[in-house]
């Protein structure tokens, strides 16, 4: 264990696994020279504007970077359209022919697009648009399920460059109107409903809850999905299909400058108020395009397949905009995993042929804890590359996801990044890095990040610290939406000069990166600063373990003591010996000063719809305080069948 007066936190895990990139894949690698690092490290501008060589400028930039931290601006003077670059070229190209989309319905209806579908209808819906006042710089909000019209509406908004800011389809009425009133959207693109394990969101009933709470909405524009009857308020409300589908697929893409404003996103702050995420043009495009490429190593004949919600960056990201940059065939599904049965990803996997998977480490556990029935059912052997992204992954799942999932023959990138990053910061490059089960490796080249201790102060290798970013990169947030104060002092105060986003992490001897979660999930045990992450890959390596979420609760001795929330695999039974045994499994695997004191067995542990462990109404539960905010939960029952439980947890 590394610990000094200044450490951020213990480094307690070791990991000694390696898999090296199978020769095959790396001869035929988009990235194939480990010389990339090098150049990009001594010519960052060199680097990022040869990847934005790939776009089509409408006005060539005159300088790629102008940096005064925390503030940049990348390719300055150009000027592009994004739905062009994702669209309008492919076609020109005579590729108008090829899939953009595979799309499947949870109940079973299918759709295919082509890269000429999706361009008539995002021109459709872009006359739509300024058919109901929207103009450049105008913002319109999208509350939609996982349905086509959903990127053809963010495409759309882009052609005319007017800001979008997409609301996820689980959100409730409260989150959406405070979203509405932040970006003072104009326009809402919605729907009747969505459907999710058999049954419909109402969405449009949502809307107009929300629109209750709003002032500056003055058209609705609703898509016809789930053909209910839904609440109407004339002369505002408009049916998609009545309206799209009159309008000409004829809309020249506007030609906005390089820092023009794209979206806004919002993420969840410590206050009640959400931060609005901005993402701007050229930068964003050419990050996400470039990490894209390289990154799932696409080729002409690739299915890729990212199966997060368009809703969060993940699919603005690696659904929408990289993907579609790069001419690439996908799939969107709109349901859950389960639905009709635990195997409905992999009859996709199958039916679509899909070669590059892109999911998230709960979902791996999830599948872990139904078992490996469900994937062996089907034909995976298309598969060829598969990813990982929205938490640290631990290593047993890392191992699981290598080997029933990819047969043992696919390379797994687990990536790290987040919302106000953009794109894709630590990485593995498939055909040149060697792995190890959960980590993310190495920062994508021209990207310098560092792990720092309590001073600002590099830490050794083998240390942890604090993740900060020290160079700027091209999809950087340039602020939160009209609170500089705030983007200032969240993200670059701690650390000035250095972008701090509130994860911990590790370097080990041969400097690669391992994320450690949040520092706010860190516990105080005995004076030791303990991640969660650690202990909780120490107990999901044990067999009978699916899943585990950790916190500290508070304790008169230890200042904290480490309570443990165990989900076991399936046909697995909880009892006090297994209690014991998990004990000392986590004491083995990493030592005593991370034994859980307190070990509760539970079916489910309580998730946003994102898939995100909530471990902050976990504290509550284990505290005994009053649950803080729970719009964002998946399923309120789980909380609820957990805190009954509580006073049942096993303690030494």
């Amino acid at each position: 264990m590394a610990a000094d007066a200044k450490t951020a936190l213990e480094t307690l895990a070791q990991e000694h696994r390696t898999f090296a990139p199978p020769k095959a894949f790396a001869a035929r690698a988009n990235a194939g020279d480990p010389g990339i690092y090098d150049r990009a490290a001594k010519d960052l501008e060199g680097f990022w504007a040869e990847q934005a060589g790939s776009l089509a400028w409408r006005k060539p930039f005159s300088k790629v970077l102008e940096w005064e931290a925390p503030y940049a601006r990348w390719f300055v003077g150009g000027e592009l359209n994004i739905s062009e670059n994702c669209l309008d070229r492919h076609v020109k190209a005579g590729r108008g022919a090829r899939v953009a989309y595979h799309w499947e319905g949870e109940p079973g209806d299918t759709r295919t697009l082509t890269y000429q579908d999706l361009l008539d209808e995002t021109q459709r819906c872009a006359n739509a648009l300024r058919s109901l006042g929207v103009r450049k710089g105008d913002r319109v909000a999208i509350y939609l399920p996982m349905i086509p019209e959903l990127p053809v509406a963010m495409l759309a908004c882009a052609r005319i460059g007017a800001p979008f800011t997409v609301v996820f389809g689980g959100f409730s009425a409260e989150a959406l109107s405070g979203r509405i009133n932040d970006s003072e959207a104009k326009v809402l693109v919605t729907a009747d409903g969505g459907y999710r394990k058999g049954g419909v969101v109402p969405l449009k009933k949502n809307a107009d809850d929300a629109l209750a709470q709003t002032r500056t909405v003055e058209k609705v524009l609703v898509v016809r999905r789930t053909k209910q009857e839904v609440p109407w308020t004339d002369g505002r409300d408009v049916w998609w299909d009545q309206l799209v589908g009159a309008q000409k697929a004829d809309c020249p893409p506007e030609p906005l400058d390089s820092e023009h404003m794209l979206y806004l996103l919002y993420t969840s702050g410590t206050t009640a108020k959400p931060k609005g995420i901005v993402h701007t043009t050229a930068g964003y495009l050419a990050g996400v395009a470039a990490t894209h490429r390289m990154i799932f190593d696409i080729k002409d004949d690739d299915v890729y397949w990212c199966a997060a919600d368009i809703g969060w960056v993940t699919g603005h990201s690696y659904i929408v905009f990289g993907p579609l940059a790069n001419g690439t065939t996908g799939v969107i599904y709109e349901g859950t995993p389960d639905f009709p049965d635990r195997d409905r990803w992999w009859s996709i996997v199958e039916k679509y042929r899909v070669s590059v998977l892109y999911c998230a480490p709960t979902a791996i556990r999830t599948f872990m804890k139904w078992g490996p029935e469900y994937p062996r059912k089907h034909d995976m052997r298309s598969l060829r590359l598969l990813g990982s992204v929205g938490e640290p992954i631990n290593p047993e799942a890392w191992l699981w996801y290598h080997e029933v999932i990819g047969g043992g023959r696919c390379p797994i990138v687990d990536t790290w990044w987040m919302t106000e990053t953009g794109m894709i910061l630590i990485t593995p490059l498939p055909g040149i890095t060697t792995t190890k089960p959960g980590s993310a490796t190495f920062p994508f080249p021209g990207v310098a990040a560092d792990v720092v201790d309590e001073e600002g102060k590099s830490v050794a290798l083998g240390g942890a610290g604090y993740l900060v970013i020290t160079r700027p990169w091209p999809a950087m947030m340039r602020g939160i939406y009209k609170d500089d104060a705030r983007y200032r002092d969240t993200y670059w105060s701690r650390f000035p000069g250095r972008f701090f986003a509130g994860d911990g992490a590790r370097r080990d001897a041969d400097g690669y990166f391992w994320l450690m979660g949040r520092v706010d999930d860190v516990m105080k045990i005995s004076g030791h600063r303990i991640s969660t992450t650690e202990v909780e890959s120490a107990l999901v390596s044990h067999s009978a373990v699916a899943e585990a979420a950790v916190i500290g609760r508070e304790d008169p001795v230890t200042g904290q003591a480490i309570f443990a929330f165990v989900t076991l695999r399936g046909g697995k039974d909880g009892g006090e010996p297994l209690s014991r045994e998990l004990r000392e499994h986590v004491v083995r695997t990493i030592g005593s000063i991370a034994r859980p004191k307190t070990i509760m067995f539970t079916p489910e542990l309580p998730k946003t719809r994102s898939g995100k462990i909530m471990r902050r109404l976990l504290r509550d539960i284990a505290n005994g305080q009053p649950l803080g905010d729970t719009t964002t939960l998946a399923d309120t029952t789980v909380v609820e069948s957990i805190r009954g439980a509580s006073a049942s947890g096993r303690d030494d």
